[in-house]
C-alpha cells in the first residue's frame, strides 16, 4: 500500500499567520443537543442530532496555493487553478543551507539538483525545503526563512515547472529583506506575466524519504472568485 505523508499545516485560532491576514475563527454554533431541541426530536426520545461550526479564515493562512489574481492577474482566480497541474511527480529541493533572509538563487537550485543527480523533465511539482516549518508555531517563523526571487522562479518555470511551493510563510523573501532590496514580492508580481502557481506554508518535507520518486497532490478547493485556496498537500510514496 502507498504511504501518504501529510504536508499540510494545521489551521487553528492561534497559528502563526502572514501579516495582514486575519486570525482564524473556528466556533461551534450549534451543539447536538441544541439542534435536537430546535427541531423537536428531543421530545421524541432523540436528545442529540448534529453539531456544526462556523469557520472564518483567509485563503492565505495555513497551507494554500495562490491564484494568479493574488498578484494582479485579475482574470485568473482560484477556480482557474488547473487540477492537472496539481497532481504529479514530486521533487524536493534541499535549501536548508540558506540562512534566514537569504535569497534562493538559480545556482542554489542547480546545486540541489546536482546533489540529487536529477534533471527536471517538466511537469514536476517542486517543494523547496528550507527547514523553517520546524518552528512554524513560533513568531520567528514569519521572519527567519530564506525565500525565492523572481529570476529563480522564472528559471523553474522555464524548465517546465508550473507549480512550486515552500515550507515558509511566504514564497518570496521575508518582508524586511524584500524592502531592503527594493524588490517587493517579485514572485507574486510574476503572476502577471508567467503562468505558474506557488504554495506557501508546507510542512513535514523532512518526512519524504527521497527527493524524488514520489507523487505530489496539492489539489485546490473548488472556491470561486478567491485569490487562493487551502489545499491538503500530501506526498504519496509507493510501498
Amino acid at each position: 500500500m502507498p504511504e501518504i505523508i501529510d504536508l499540510s499545516m494545521p489551521v487553528h485560532m492561534w497559528m502563526e499567520r502572514y501579516p495582514g491576514t486575519p486570525q482564524p475563527v473556528i466556533q461551534m454554533i450549534e451543539t447536538t443537543y441544541e439542534s435536537a431541541r430546535r427541531i423537536g426530536t428531543d421530545k421524541m426520545g432523540f436528545p442529540e442530532l448534529f453539531a456544526h461550526s462556523v469557520c472564518i479564515f483567509s485563503e492565505h493562512c495555513g497551507t494554500h496555493i495562490d491564484a494568479r489574481s493574488h498578484g494582479g492577474m485579475n482574470d485568473s482566480w482560484s477556480e482557474d487553478i488547473p487540477l492537472d497541474k496539481c497532481y504529479g511527480p514530486g521533487l524536493r529541493l534541499d535549501m536548508r543551507g540558506k540562512k534566514p533572509g537569504e535569497a534562493i538563487e538559480i545556482n542554489d537550485l542547480e546545486d540541489a539538483l546536482a546533489k540529487e543527480n536529477y534533471a527536471i523533465r517538466g511537469g514536476e511539482i517542486v517543494f523547496l525545503w528550507t527547514g523553517a516549518a520546524a518552528y512554524n508555531d513560533e513568531p520567528r517563523y514569519l521572519t527567519d526563512h530564506p525565500g525565492m526571487v523572481g529570476e529563480s522562479a522564472e528559471w523553474l518555470i522555464d524548465q517546465g515547472v508550473c507549480v512550486m511551493g515552500i515550507d515558509a510563510p511566504g514564497f518570496d523573501l521575508p518582508i524586511k529583506e524584500m524592502l531592503e532590496r527594493k524588490d517587493p514580492w517579485p514572485c507574486h508580481r510574476l503572476f502577471q506575466t508567467r503562468e505558474y502557481w506557488h504554495i506557501e506554508n508546507l510542512c513535514n518535507l523532512d518526512a519524504i524519504p527521497a527527493a524524488h520518486g514520489f507523487t505530489a497532490s496539492v489539489l485546490p478547493l473548488h472556491w470561486q472568485g478567491a485569490t487562493g485556496t487551502h489545499i491538503r498537500a500530501v506526498a504519496i510514496v509507493d510501498g
